[in-house]
This record gives C-alpha cells, sequence and structure tokens, in this order.
C-alpha cells in the first residue's frame, strides 16, 4: 500500500511558524512519524511539501497516475479557497483524507470552510501532530475497507 502525505503553503516552517498553534515540531519530524507508523501498518508513506498551488496540483496528478492507494491532505490556507487543488483532488479514485493540526472550526470564520470537505472521505482536525497519525490509520482503514 503506498500513501501520498501533502503537505501545503508554510507547512515548511513548522516548528518557527507560530509554535502557540502548531507546536516546535517540525516537517522532517512529522515526516519520520508518518514514515514510522506507516512501517507498523505495512504501508509506505510518500511525503511532499510545496509552496506552489500549480506545483500541488502537478503532484497529485502525479498521484493519479502512479495509482496511490490514498492520499493524506494538510492544504493549510488553500483548504479554504483552492478550487484549482480541490479541481485535482477530484480525479483521484483513491480514499483521501484531509487534515489539520489546529481546530479549524474554533479558529477565525474564513477557516471554517473547507473547499475540499466534498470530495473528501473525512477530516480530522484539533490533534496537533496526532491529526497526521489518526488520518493515516483512517487512510489504511478505509483503504482496506474497500478491498
Amino acid at each position: 500500500m503506498k500513501i501520498l502525505m501533502l503537505h501545503g503553503i508554510n507547512h515548511n516552517m513548522f516548528g518557527k511558524r507560530d509554535p502557540g498553534q502548531y507546536g516546535t515540531i517540525t516537517l522532517d519530524e512529522i515526516n519520520a512519524s508518518l514514515v514510522a507508523l506507516g512501517q507498523e501498518l505495512g504501508t509506505t508513506i510518500e511525503a511532499y511539501q510545496t509552496n506552489s498551488e500549480g506545483d500541488m496540483c502537478e503532484r497529485i496528478h502525479q498521484g493519479y497516475a502512479e495509482g496511490v492507494d490514498a492520499v493524506l491532505i494538510n492544504a493549510g490556507a488553500w483548504t479554504h479557497y483552492s478550487y484549482g487543488i480541490r479541481d485535482a483532488l477530484a480525479i483521484l479514485t483513491c480514499p483521501i483524507v484531509e487534515l489539520h493540526m489546529s481546530n479549524i472550526h474554533a479558529r477565525e470564520a474564513f477557516r471554517h470552510v473547507s473547499v475540499f470537505a466534498e470530495i473528501v472521505k473525512g477530516q480530522i482536525c484539533g490533534f496537533g501532530v496526532d491529526s497526521y497519525l489518526l488520518a493515516l490509520r483512517a487512510a489504511v482503514s478505509a483503504v482496506q475497507a474497500a478491498k
């Protein structure tokens, strides 16, 4: 099983950006945790981060061509307005799990809306770095249930 982890805009700054909201964990540490849990669950994790919306769409298209089994996405601010990324995700035929470290529903009003909500299997938010691990478990479960 191969799962693609997509990290969005500004996530390369985890550990430095707003530690009160996101903690001090770095993107590399998040990815290492995902890879370790992925090994336990019998899946391979490929992580990708970009600050370019077009590059994110291209990576989603590549994931479709590769036939990934599931996609995890924390698109950051793109979650709330990127119809381009939404349309790219809609091409996928595998389970997609949207995740956020913070509880987007308890933050600014513009963060309460996800343009991805109608096309994802589910959304996990508010559990810090554990949101990533919960999302991975949910994705693996969704793939297994579909078989």
